[in-house]
């Protein structure tokens, strides 16, 4: 039977997880080098259906190319908040991405030529999709672990993102990471300490057997 890890190297694994944020405050300062390759080693070992590894990854290091896609988010967060009819204006006032902050700004993106892999996505085609948030997963427990915040901004126009990073046809882009230092990780999530949302119940996400209520169904069903 495999054994576990000791109880240090177990607490520090659910620590990264529990401690995990998504960050929007960064504090100006590089990188290292030798951290940025940790992480994209560990995004790179992710796991992925099939094992066709379909993340890509752009570090973006021109300034001009930043500022573009900065503006291509901040046009999708106006498009945004316009579509959330009553909460405009809360939307409005939350910080959602720290884009010209970071030390770091990767593009995450699917391959182009997904249709030739067939294995495990026959039915599920969007388990590449489901990959490379793995990736993206990774990516940030190993940032907690080494000190650094990320932040996953999804507000953009996919062709938009796609024309400025020259992706072929068929590629698609899935979050622009914001990697980088910061004060202090939120004690919460940032979402839930802004009274946007609160984390649900574990007792509504989990069931056994039969999705909730239809088991009640069936079951009033039978006594009938």
């Amino acid at each position: 039977m495999a054994m576990p890890f000791d109880d240090n190297e177990r607490a520090a694994i659910y620590r990264a997880i529990y401690e995990r944020r998504d960050m929007r405050h960064f504090v100006r300062g590089d990188v290292d080098p030798d951290v940025l390759a940790r992480l994209i080693d560990a995004a790179h070992h992710a796991p992925s259906v099939g094992y066709m590894q379909p993340w890509r990854i752009g570090r973006v290091t021109d300034a001009a190319l930043r500022a573009a896609l900065h503006a291509a988010v901040e046009r999708e967060r106006i498009r945004t908040a316009n579509a959330l009819g009553e909460r405009h204006d809360e939307f409005m006032r939350l910080k959602v991405e720290g884009m010209l902050d970071c030390g770091e700004l990767l593009v995450m993106a699917l391959m182009d030529g997904r249709e030739r892999h067939v294995f495990g996505r026959r039915t599920l085609p969007e388990m590449d999709l489901a990959s490379v948030a793995c990736a993206i997963q990774n990516m940030w427990l190993a940032a907690r672990a080494e000190g650094l915040g990320m932040g996953w901004v999804s507000l953009f126009d996919v062709d938009e993102v796609r024309t400025l990073m020259r992706m072929p046809s068929g590629a698609k882009p899935v979050a622009i990471l914001c990697l980088g230092h910061v004060e202090a990780f939120y004690p919460k999530p940032m979402l839930e300490l802004e009274r946007w949302a609160a984390r649900m119940p574990i007792s509504e996400c989990l069931y056994e057997n039969h999705w909730p209520g239809e088991k009640a169904a069936a079951k009033t069903a039978l006594e009938e």
